[in-house]
C-alpha cells in the first residue's frame, strides 16, 4: 500500500520519497475505491503531502474525524448513518431479538458496540455477537461454532456487519442459508459476487443510493475493449455482458463462444458503486473548475490554464471541494457535509434467488439521515419477500411474545430485558398498548373494564327506592306505620277505659307518636344521599328515639311511683302527676337535641364518595363528619335504654294484675340486644348494606317497643274486654 502511494505521490514505478517526476500535470486529488484499513494507511501518507483523498467505497466510522483526516473526503454515507439506518428497520417491523455476525476489524468492532447501544436504547435485546477473522485459518476453525449459533438461536434476524474484504470467507459457507432467518446485510459484495447456494432468501441490504447515470449503460454496451489494451480484466467483463441474465440495457449480442454464465460484472455495473465514483469524479472536476476559474478571474476556467496549473497547490483545492455545491444532470444536490461526508443516503434492498436460477434486487425502501425528520425512512412491506417457513409475514423477531393490553411485561431474572413474562394487570389498573413495562392507575371515578385495557366509569350505588331491597324496606317501615298509627287509634278510642289509663295515657301517646316518627326517619336513609338528608338522617333518628326511650323511662319510673305512693304517710303521693313525667321526657330529649346541635355545629354528616370500599363502584354515603358525636348519640340511646331496663326489671315483680314494668323489661332487652349486635354488623358492612343493617336495626327496636308495650294491651282491649275493669285489673 506505501509502495502504491509513493509512486503515484512521484510519479514513477518506483516511488522515492519527496520526489517527483512527473511528464503530465500535477497530481490534484486522489480518487480511491479500496478497503477501509487500505484507505487509513494511504490517508497517513496522502495528508502527508495535503492531497485531497476521496473515497467511493470507505463509510468507515473513524474517518469522519476531521482532525485526524483532514483531507479526507467520500462519496458514500458514513456507517454511523448505517447504524442508524439498521435500527430503523427493527424498530419498523417490531424486531427486538436480534444476533450480530461481524468481521473482528476495528471498524466492525466500533459499529457493533454503536449497535448494541442503540439497539438496547431503543428497547431491543442482543442474542448473541459473534465475530469472525479475515485469517482464513481462524475463521475455518471457528465456522462450526458460528454456524451452531445462528441455526439454535431463537431470534429469527441477524446482522451481517462486515466490510468488502471479509466477504469471501461468507459466501464460499452455508451461514447465510440457516433456515428461518431474516439477514440485514451491510455489504453490497455479498450479492455482486455469486454463491454456491442460489437459494438464498429473506436478505435485507443497505446500498448507497444509487441513481440511473445518464447514457452510462450506452457507454457500457458500445465502449470497445480495444481502447484499454493494458487491462487484463477487460475481455472477461466484455465477455460478461453476453450473459442473457445480465439487464437487457447492457446485454450484447454475442457469438456462441463469447457467452458466458458469470454475472459478476453485471452486477457491478449496476451497482451503487458505479455512481459513487461517477459522483467523486464530478465532485473532483467542479472543485478543480470553481479553483481554476477562481484563480484566472476569468468566466473562461482555461484561459489562464498554463498560470494555474504551474502554481497549483494540492491544499488549497481543499476549500473548494468544502464549499462544493452543485447539481447533477438528475437535478441531485451534490455538497460534502463538515465531515467530508457526501449528503446521500441508503437504499433498502431486497435480494430474492428466484426458482428460474434468477436474482432479483428490488428496492423496497431508502433511509436518508439529511432528510426531514418524518421523510428520511420508508419502506414498502408490501415489496418484500418472504420465506414460507415464516408462519406470518413480515415474521416476528422477540424473545418473549408481546403483552397483549391488559397484561405487563415482567423481567425474567437474570435474562434480557427483552425476554419476560406477561401478567395481568393488579386491581385498579389497566395496559391500554402492547407490551407496557408498567400498567397504568384508573382515575378514582374510573374502574378497569374485564379485559382491564381500559378504564370505564365505576357504577354509582346506593340503596335507593328502585331496587328490590329499598322496596322491601319501604314495605316495612309503612307497615309498622300504619300498625303503629292502628295502635294510636285504638287507644285514643278506647281512652277511657282502664288498661289506657293505667301507667300514664298521656305518656302512652308520646310513645306511640314518637315510635310512629321512628317508622317514618327510616325513610330518609332510602335515596340518594344529599347534603340535607344526611344530617336528618342522624339528628331525626337520634331525637325521636330519645324521645321514645325517655317516655319507656318515664313510664317505668311512673310504675315504681305508683306503688310506692300507695303506702301510708309516703310522701311521693304529691309527685304522681304528669307533671313529672313530661318533664323527664322532656329533659332526657332536650339533653339528646344539645348533643346534636353540637355535633352540627363541629362536624355534620356530609355525602361522600367512597370509591375503594367496593371494586369498581362508587358508593354514595353519608359520612358521619365527627365519629365521636355519632358515638355519643348512640350511647346516650343505650343509657336510656340500660336505665329503663334496670328499673323495670327492679319493679318487674310488683304485685298486680297488670304490670306494666314486666313488658318494659322485654322491651328494653329487645331493644338492647339489637343495638349491641348492631355495632359489629354496621362496622363489618359496607355500601349500601351498612345503610340497610341501620334501618334494620332501628324498625326492630321500634317494632320491639311497639310490640312487647302495646301488643298485650291491645289484645285485652279487642279480644278480652272483660278484663278491661278496674276490678280485674286491682286484683292481686
Amino acid at each position: 500500500m506505501y509502495t502504491a502511494a509513493m509512486n503515484i505521490f512521484s510519479g514513477m514505478d518506483t516511488g522515492i520519497p519527496n520526489y517527483s517526476c512527473k511528464t503530465s500535470g500535477p497530481l490534484g486529488a486522489v480518487i480511491e475505491g479500496i478497503s477501509a484499513d487500505q484507505s487509513i494507511e494511504f490517508s497517513s501518507l496522502s495528508r502527508i503531502y495535503h492531497y485531497p483523498q476521496i473515497s467511493y467505497i470507505s463509510g468507515n466510522l473513524v474517518m469522519s474525524d476531521t482532525v485526524k483526516f483532514p483531507y479526507f473526503y467520500r462519496t458514500v454515507p458514513s456507517e454511523l448513518h448505517l447504524c442508524a439506518g439498521i435500527v430503523k428497520v427493527l424498530k419498523h417491523f417490531g424486531w427486538t431479538w436480534v444476533g450480530i455476525l461481524a468481521s473482528n476489524d476495528e471498524n466492525s468492532m466500533r459499529a457493533v458496540q454503536i449497535l448494541k447501544k442503540e439497539i438496547e436504547q431503543s428497547g431491543g435485546c442482543i442474542e448473541f455477537i459473534e465475530t469472525f477473522s479475515q485469517s482464513t485459518l481462524l475463521f475455518l476453525q471457528n465456522i462450526d461454532n458460528i454456524s451452531n449459533t445462528i441455526i439454535t438461536s431463537s431470534t429469527k434476524v441477524i446482522i451481517l456487519y462486515c466490510n468488502r474484504d471479509y466477504t469471501e470467507h461468507i459466501r464460499y459457507t452455508n451461514i447465510l442459508e440457516a433456515p428461518g432467518k431474516v439477514w440485514i446485510i451491510t455489504a453490497e459484495w455479498l450479492f455482486i459476487i455469486p454463491s454456491y447456494n442460489v437459494n438464498r432468501k429473506n436478505t435485507l441490504a443497505f446500498t448507497v443510493g444509487r441513481k440511473n447515470i445518464p447514457s452510462f449503460h450506452k457507454f457500457v454496451r458500445e465502449v470497445n475493449p480495444a481502447l484499454f489494451p493494458s487491462d487484463l480484466l477487460i475481455e472477461t467483463w466484455w465477455k460478461d455482458l453476453c450473459n442473457h441474465q445480465c439487464p437487457k440495457s447492457i446485454q450484447r449480442s454475442c457469438s456462441s463462444d463469447e457467452t458466458s454464465d458469470y454475472l459478476l460484472h453485471c452486477d457491478i455495473v449496476n451497482s451503487a458503486n458505479s455512481y459513487n465514483v461517477y459522483s467523486a469524479v464530478y465532485a473532483l472536476a467542479h472543485a478543480l473548475h470553481d479553483m481554476i476559474s477562481s484563480r484566472s478571474g476569468n468566466t473562461n476556467p482555461w484561459s489562464g490554464e498554463s498560470e494555474s496549473v504551474l502554481g497549483f497547490v494540492p491544499w488549497k483545492l481543499h476549500r473548494y471541494l468544502r464549499n462544493l455545491h452543485f447539481k447533477t444532470v438528475l437535478g441531485e444536490d451534490i455538497f460534502f457535509d463538515e465531515n467530508g461526508d457526501l449528503t446521500i443516503g441508503y437504499d433498502i434492498i431486497n435480494s430474492v434467488f428466484l426458482p428460474n436460477g434468477t436474482r432479483s434486487n428490488d428496492i423496497v425502501g431508502s433511509y436518508n439521515p439529511y432528510a426531514p425528520l418524518e421523510e428520511d425512512f420508508t419502506i414498502n412491506e408490501r415489496a418484500i419477500m418472504w420465506e414460507d417457513l415464516f408462519s406470518q409475514a413480515p415474521p416476528q423477531s422477540r424473545c418473549s411474545p408481546s403483552c397483549l393490553p391488559g397484561f405487563r411485561k415482567l423481567t425474567r431474572e437474570g435474562k434480557a430485558l427483552c425476554c419476560y413474562d406477561c401478567i395481568r394487570c393488579s386491581e385498579g389498573e389497566v395496559s391500554n398498548q402492547t407490551d407496557m413495562d408498567t400498567c397504568i392507575t384508573c382515575p378514582e371515578d374510573q374502574w378497569p373494564n374485564q379485559k382491564r385495557d381500559a378504564c370505564i366509569p365505576k357504577v354509582i350505588t346506593f340503596l335507593s327506592y328502585e331496587e328490590s331491597l329499598g322496596i322491601t324496606l319501604t314495605f316495612i317501615i309503612i307497615f309498622f306505620f300504619l300498625i303503629t298509627a292502628v295502635t294510636l287509634g285504638i287507644f285514643i278510642n278506647y281512652q277511657g277505659t282502664p288498661i289506657v289509663k293505667a301507667n300514664n295515657r298521656g305518656l302512652s301517646y308520646i310513645l306511640l307518636i314518637s315510635l310512629m316518627l321512628c317508622f317514618l326517619c327510616s325513610l330518609i336513609f332510602i335515596g340518594r344521599p344529599e347534603k340535607v338528608t344526611c344530617i336528618l338522617r342522624q339528628i331525626v333518628f337520634g331525637i325521636t328515639f330519645s324521645i321514645s326511650l325517655s317516655s319507656v323511662l318515664a313510664k317505668t319510673i311512673t310504675v315504681v311511683m305508683a306503688f310506692q305512693a300507695i303506702k301510708p304517710g309516703n310522701k311521693l303521693r304529691k309527685w304522681m302527676g304528669s307533671r313529672v313525667s313530661n318533664s323527664i321526657v322532656f329533659s332526657c330529649s332536650l339533653l339528646q337535641t344539645l348533643l346534636c346541635l353540637i355535633w352540627l355545629c363541629t362536624a355534620p354528616p356530609f355525602p361522600y364518595l367512597n370509591m375503594r370500599s367496593e371494586t369498581g363502584t362508587i358508593l354514595i354515603e353519608c359520612n358521619e363528619g365527627s365519629i365521636v358525636a355519632f358515638y355519643c348519640v348512640l350511647g346516650y340511646l343505650g343509657f336510656l335504654a340500660g336505665t329503663s331496663f334496670i328499673v323495670a326489671l327492679l319493679a318487674r315483680n310488683l304485685p298486680d294484675s297488670f304490670n306494666e314494668a314486666k313488658y318494659i323489661t322485654f322491651s328494653m332487652l329487645v331493644f338492647c340486644s339489637v343495638w349491641v349486635s348492631f355495632i359489629p354488623t354496621y362496622l363489618s358492612t359496607k355500601g349500601k348494606y351498612m345503610v340497610a343493617v341501620e334501618i334494620f336495626a332501628i324498625l326492630a327496636s321500634s317494632a320491639g317497643l311497639l310490640g312487647c308495650i302495646f301488643l298485650p294491651k291491645c289484645y285485652i282491649i279487642l279480644l278480652r274486654p272483660e278484663r278491661n275493669s278496674r276490678k280485674y285489673l286491682t286484683k292481686t
